[in-house]
């Protein structure tokens, strides 16, 4: 989600792939982007978000699987999450590694640069319908969660506003008399609506989508 991102996008260099080199400490990217601040709220103040940290190279000729992340403590080594096909992992904040003398090893060409950030999304309820505050409900907690990641910065924190229901084909989502489409990208864009959130009215879609992402527009 990177238009909610509470710093501007990292732009870091890698290092080379035939010898494995030093991207950045493992501390300095978990305090960042205040991944550390996110797990540390209570689970019921962030159960409806999760939150991935993104690698996204410059060159898009670069895949996913090409980006090999290793963090290195002393003699241990341990690979981090794989990316997702959306350049994404699921970082949880390792304690033992919060310190100056772990680094974060990269596999990718010398001087190639890649935006570091996080995305955000909120989990669908198992089936194809669930009640609205369920899931649009992520909007206010995300909101909550960002103001206190940012901390002293909370002022100039961006908030959430919408959550995008992706589908792999057309589909609608229903909510009361209300009939939503999916757009050119099946996807759905929907605002939160204080009086729905009261209500809590049932959500019904034609099909499961896949991710439902939380964003700024």
């Amino acid at each position: 989600m990177k238009k909610l991102a509470l710093l501007p996008a990292l732009l870091l260099s890698f290092a080379a792939h035939a010898d494995e080199r030093e991207w950045l400490p493992y501390k300095k990217l978990v305090e960042d982007l205040r991944i550390d601040k996110f797990y540390a709220l209570p689970a019921a103040e962030r159960d409806k978000i999760s939150l991935y940290v993104t690698v996204k190279p410059n060159n898009k000729s670069i895949k996913p699987g090409d980006v090999i992340l290793t963090a290195v403590h002393g003699g241990e080594r341990q690979q981090l999450p794989a990316l997702s096909a959306d350049f994404r992992m699921a970082l949880v904040p390792n304690p033992k590694w919060m310190s100056d003398d772990t680094k974060i090893m990269t596999s990718l060409p010398k001087e190639e640069k890649s935006a570091v950030g996080w995305d955000a999304t909120t989990p669908v309820p198992e089936g194809m319908q669930w009640n609205y505050a369920q899931v649009m409900g992520s909007i206010g907690q995300m909101n909550q969660a960002i103001k206190k990641m940012a901390g002293a910065l909370s002022l100039f924190a961006p908030s959430a506003k919408t959550v995008t229901f992706k589908f792999s084909h057309p589909a609608q989502l229903k909510i009361g008399n209300a009939v939503y489409n999916t757009d050119a990208r099946n996807q759905i864009k929907l605002k939160a609506d204080s009086a729905l959130l009261k209500e809590n009215p049932l959500m019904v879609a034609s099909e499961r989508p896949y991710e439902a992402e939380l964003d700024s527009e």
